[in-house]
């Protein structure tokens, strides 16, 4: 099984996003265990000659995603929607029908702003306050990260 270093980032979002501590994968010749926590990902997979290839990279998945600050009342402090996974970020349901927001335009708490692709499934993100959309961080069909800011709010 040869690996794919995008789909391993998207299973680690899906993980994070779970209840699961461990996870441990393994087809023919790859191996790969996820533990969350201060432990560490191990990824095991044939390398030139057939020589085992073991790689342990430190990691610490957090078991929430960051929380959106919310300003106190009359502060104007901007809020940014952050991705809750990794994967890629689109802005309209469909290629050939409009944007979820727009710049300038009021959103509400709740409402889908965008959608994070991670393992084929569409994940619709929803606003976290009442505001004006000021700026849109990310291009649509661009990768994201976990707790990457994806659009700038002024709330209201």
């Amino acid at each position: 099984m040869e690996v794919n270093l995008s789909q391993v980032g998207e299973l680690l979002g899906l993980f994070n996003q779970t209840q699961i501590t461990e996870l441990n994968l393994k087809s023919g010749d790859f191996e790969l265990t996820l533990r969350k926590g201060d432990r560490a990902v191990i990824v095991t997979a044939p390398a030139v000659a057939d020589a085992p290839l073991t790689q342990e990279l430190p990691l610490v998945v957090p078991s929430t995603p960051p929380e959106t600050p919310t300003p106190p009342p009359g502060s104007k402090k901007l809020v940014d929607v952050l991705s809750p996974m990794v994967g890629t970020f689109y802005r309209a349901p469909a290629p050939d029908e409009d944007p979820f927001v727009e710049v300038g335009e009021t959103i509400r708490h709740g409402q889908t702003v965008c959608i994070i692709e991670a393992m084929k499934l569409m994940n619709e993100i929803e606003a976290e306050v009442n505001g004006q959309v000021v700026e849109i961080l990310v291009q649509n069909g661009e990768p994201v990260e976990y707790g990457q800011a994806l659009l700038r709010v002024n709330p209201s």
